[in-house]
């Protein structure tokens, strides 16, 4: 995810990484010689003058931006309650961690480490599930080989690690560590992780209707091939660059709704998640009384 500081008006001007453009240049490169192609023919085809009016461009464009607020409501809605998702999982670790140390007796710090841990794994578990990752080697930094030999086959192991949790409550109450009442109060905080991964494993799987998005993209290229027809009278040698500018609104905010629709991937404007699993970590670790982790940078997906 690219998160920049406050840049000057003119320096967004020229802003290239974070940004679509990259993704769309070549359709923009290529409607821009078509546009000159045809103030060269003078917008004939095979000495056939193609005459539209810009008139009905004008209001077919109107409604061809509602239409991608529409579309784009629908994707920001899947990013935002991703976000929302991810935050809830940060605070309910945290709950987790903070009923793991004051709600036990007799427990030796080790021992909620190894709880702590299932945590983090947990986390991780989340980010590489829903970007298609492997997960063996951050498994086995957190909570050692021998969890990531016994989830290595699972192919839900964030659902088996909530199993793992609640192997970690049992034997706490079979020891006596655990009351009944204070064990059923762990119980609320690991069925929202259910929630939590759950959630966004549906966003990830139920993708926006294809149909819907042919559509859009039909209508987008269709427009924006036949409007130089109706403009090169009257605009001549500056129709390629309005022409473009306009393309360019229009397959720029279809590039990004297309980005934003799966807000788990690696591209520029989707979810940090590597950064919010390292501050939920480094969080988890600071309240059982262990250092914090200070992650390479490369690791991270915010780029200032």
């Amino acid at each position: 995810m690219i998160i920049r500081k406050k840049e000057n008006w003119i320096r967004m001007l020229f802003i290239w990484r974070g940004s679509v453009l990259p993704q769309i240049l070549p359709q923009l490169t290529l409607l821009l010689l078509i546009c000159v192609a045809i103030v060269f023919v003078q917008g004939k085809i095979f000495q056939f003058k193609i005459q539209l009016n810009p008139g009905p461009f004008t209001l077919f464009g109107i409604a061809l931006a509602i239409f991608f607020g529409f579309r784009n409501n629908v994707s920001f809605d899947r990013f935002w309650e991703g976000r929302k998702l991810w935050g809830s999982l940060l605070n309910t670790t945290r709950s987790l961690t903070r009923q793991a140390q004051t709600l036990t007796t007799g427990m030796n710090h080790l021992e909620v480490q190894d709880f702590v841990d299932l945590l983090i794994s947990f986390t991780y578990a989340c980010k590489h599930q829903l970007r298609h990752t492997g997960a063996a080697a951050d498994l086995e930094r957190i909570s050692g080989a021998a969890l990531a030999t016994k989830l290595g086959p699972a192919r839900y192991k964030p659902a088996m690690l909530l199993i793992e949790m609640g192997q970690w409550l049992q034997q706490r109450s079979a020891e006596g560590k655990l009351d009944a009442i204070h064990a059923l109060a762990f119980e609320p905080n690991l069925n929202e992780l259910s929630n939590i991964i759950g959630g966004c494993e549906r966003i990830a799987s139920t993708p926006i209707p294809y149909t819907y998005k042919v559509l859009l993209h039909r209508t987008v290229y269709i427009y924006c091939l036949l409007l130089p027809f109706g403009l090169v009278d009257t605009l001549g040698w500056m129709m390629p660059v309005i022409v473009t500018f306009i393309a360019y609104t229009f397959i720029a905010l279809e590039a990004i709704a297309d980005e934003l629709e799966d807000p788990f991937g690696l591209e520029p404007n989707d979810l940090a998640l590597n950064s919010l699993c390292h501050m939920i970590e480094n969080t988890l670790l600071e309240m059982s009384d262990r250092g914090m982790i200070d992650h390479p940078s490369e690791n991270l997906d915010i780029i200032d």
